[in-house]
């Protein structure tokens, strides 16, 4: 099995400062990013924020965890990697682009390899399903928050 890559784009009714600040809270993520259970900060970087978590996903076939290393580059972008868990590697970013008129376009991205033994619980139509849930919860979540 291959990876599970895909992204997400929502505009939303909210200056990309706003949106920005709510995807970096990663702390308080789990309240508005359906697939996210949990998230433990283990380290934090110079200017106080989370640098090193631990989470919990519920990837609708298994519970997945894993550690990942922030960086942040305010107030356009948030990225991510896996130092270890449950996936052979992971990756993902928030994108946001100022739309003008306190709107913003934020486009969230994943590229996960689940590896062999996560991979054979994600073949066929439920490797799709993953993915829209994975992708699309976290872009609509975040939409919803801002414009909350």
């Amino acid at each position: 099995m291959g990876n599970i890559k895909g992204d997400r784009s929502v505009e939303i009714d909210a200056p990309i400062e706003r949106c920005y600040e709510i995807a970096a809270d990663i702390e308080n993520a789990p309240d508005w990013q359906g697939s996210l259970k949990d998230v433990e900060v283990l380290e934090r970087d110079g200017e106080r924020r989370p640098l090193v978590v631990e989470t919990e996903s519920d990837a609708k076939v298994k519970t997945v965890r894993a550690r990942l290393r922030f960086s942040y580059d305010p107030p356009t972008g948030i990225r991510w990697v896996q130092e270890k868990g449950d996936t052979k590697s992971l990756t993902g970013s928030w994108s946001f682009e100022d739309l003008g008129g306190g709107r913003t376009r934020a486009t969230y991205s994943l590229d996960a390899d689940p590896g062999r033994l996560l991979g054979m619980l994600l073949r066929g139509p439920a490797e799709t399903k993953v993915r829209d849930f994975l992708v699309g919860n976290a872009a609509d979540g975040l939409k919803q928050k801002a414009e909350g």
